[in-house]
C-alpha cells in the first residue's frame, strides 16, 4: 500500500476461460491504481478454480489458489500476453462430482453441484470486499450470480470472439484480428505458388466477428459464420470465381469454428463438454477443405482445385497484445477502480460507440451478442456487407448491431 494511504479494503481479481493478449495489462491497471488508492489486491489463481479449491485455514498452503499482488509483480507481467494468474473453465455453479474438492465431498455429492455458498465463504475468509472477474460470458455469468447473492462485483469483458453482450469491445479481439490478417497474408504466398484454395478456420463458436473483420480488411475473399448456414456449392462457386479472377490463381476463405453447412449442425471434436456445457469445436475447416476439392471441378471446367487447409487456433491468441489490447485493458482496469472508489458495484465496464462507460452486469446473461446478418453479412456473396462507414464505431459491428 502506498505510504500515507489509509487502508480502504481489499480487491480480488481473477481471469477465467480462454487466455487472450491483454489480460496481464488489465491486471496491472487494476493493481497499480488500487494500491495507490489505498486498497490491497489479491490475485485469484486459475479463475474460479482458485476460489473453489481454497482451504479456509490460515495454516493451509493456498499458494496455488491466490497471491498478493504488488507493483513489481504486475509491472513485469503487464507487457506480456496470456495471464500470469493462470485460468480455467471451472464452473462453480455446476461442478461435476469428480471435480468437487476433497474438503467439500461429503457435503456436495450430486452429479452437478452448486458451490456458490462456498465461494462466498472463501471470499469472506480472504477479506475481499470487491471482486473483479475478467472473462467472457461464461466466466462473467458466475460473477452475475455472486452479485445477485449480494457480493460486490465489477466485471471486465474479455474474449477474442468479441461476443460479450453490452459492449462493443472485449479484450483480446483486436489482437486476434491482427494475427488473423498477418497469418492469412503469410499463408497466401503458398496458396498462390500452388494455385490453390486457402481455407483458414478461426475461433467463433456462436458469433462470426473474428471471420468478418479480417475479411472486411482484405485478408480473405469470403467467410462463413455461425449466424448463417451456408450452401457448400455456392461457396465453391464463389471461390472458383475469385481464384480465376486472381492473377496468382488462388482464393481465401475464413471459416468460423461454429459455422454450419446448410441443413447441418456444428462440428465437434467429440461429445465431451467443459463445465459450462460446451463441446469442443473443431473440424469444420477440414470438412470444407475436402468438399471444396471434391466439388471444384463442376465450376472449373472439369478440373479440381487443391486446397491448403490451416486451423489458426492458438496462434491468434498467443504472444503479446497489440496496441488496442494494451490500451483498452488499461482503461477498463481504471474504469473498474473508478466504480470501486465511488462505492458502485454490479456493473460491467464497456466501450460503446467509441466511449468508455459501464452497464448493469446482468446484461451478460440477459442477452446474446451475434452478428446482425441482415445488416452486415451478404448471404449470397458470403462476405461482409455494408452501405457506409460514416458514423460507425471503430470495429463497425457493435453490440447494437
Amino acid at each position: 500500500m502506498a505510504e500515507g494511504k489509509k487502508y480502504k479494503g481489499t480487491i480480488g481479481i481473477l481471469t477465467g476461460g480462454g487466455d487472450v493478449p491483454g489480460l496481464n495489462p488489465a491486471i496491472r491497471a487494476v493493481t497499480i491504481r488500487a494500491l495507490r488508492e489505498g486498497y490491497n489486491v489479491i490475485g485469484i489463481r486459475r479463475g474460479w478454480a482458485g476460489l473453489v479449491n481454497l482451504i479456509r485455514d490460515n495454516k493451509a498452503d493456498n499458494s496455488e489458489n491466490f497471491m498478493r499482488l504488488e507493483e513489481e509483480i504486475v509491472r513485469r507481467a503487464g507487457r506480456t500476453g496470456g495471464t500470469f494468474l493462470h485460468t480455467s473453465r471451472t464452473n462453480p455453479m455446476k461442478m461435476s462430482k469428480s471435480e468437487v474438492p476433497e474438503q467439500y465431498k461429503e457435503k456436495y455429492n450430486d452429479d452437478k453441484n452448486n458451490l456458490i455458498p462456498e465461494i462466498l465463504k472463501n471470499l469472506e475468509f480472504l477479506g475481499i470486499d470487491y471482486l473483479i472477474p475478467i472473462g467472457g460470458d461464461d466466466t462473467l455469468s458466475v460473477g452475475v450470480r455472486l452479485y445477485r447473492e449480494g457480493f460486490k462485483v465489477i466485471a471486465i469483458p474479455k474474449t477474442m470472439d468479441n461476443d460479450v453482450p453490452g459492449t462493443d469491445y472485449c479484450i483480446g479481439f483486436s489482437t486476434c484480428v491482427t494475427r488473423t490478417i498477418q497469418l492469412a497474408n503469410s499463408l497466401r504466398t503458398s496458396a498462390g505458388s500452388h494455385e490453390r484454395f486457402l481455407v483458414l478456420e478461426v475461433f467463433g463458436r456462436y458469433a462470426g466477428y473474428t471471420a468478418m473483420l479480417p475479411t472486411m480488411a482484405g485478408a480473405a475473399d469470403r467467410c462463413v459464420i455461425p449466424e448463417h448456414r451456408f450452401n457448400m456449392d455456392r461457396l465453391t462457386e464463389l471461390l472458383v470465381y475469385d481464384r480465376n479472377r486472381n492473377p496468382s490463381k488462388y482464393s481465401v476463405v475464413l471459416i468460423s469454428e461454429g459455422a454450419m453447412f446448410e441443413g447441418g449442425e456444428m462440428i465437434f471434436q467429440d461429445r465431451s463438454t467443459d463445465e459450462f456445457g460446451h463441446a469442443k469445436l473443431g473440424g469444420i475447416g477440414d470438412l470444407v477443405a475436402a468438399e471444396l476439392k471434391n466439388r471444384s471441378a463442376q465450376f472449373n471446367n472439369g478440373k479440381s482445385v487443391n486446397v491448403i487447409n490451416q486451423k489458426l487456433g492458438y496462434m491468434v491468441r498467443g504472444g503479446d497484445p497489440d496496441a488496442i489490447d494494451s490500451i483498452v485493458p488499461m482503461a477498463y482496469g481504471n474504469l473498474a477502480l473508478d466504480l470501486v472508489i465511488k462505492g458502485v458495484h454490479g456493473r460491467l465496464v464497456v466501450l460503446r460507440n467509441g466511449r468508455y462507460d459501464n452497464m448493469p452486469v446482468d446484461v451478460v446473461t440477459s442477452s446474446k451478442k451475434v452478428v446482425n446478418v441482415n445488416k452486415y453479412y451478404n448471404i449470397d456473396r458470403l462476405r461482409p456487407y455494408f452501405h457506409s462507414f460514416e458514423m460507425n464505431p471503430l470495429f463497425i459491428m457493435t453490440s447494437d448491431g
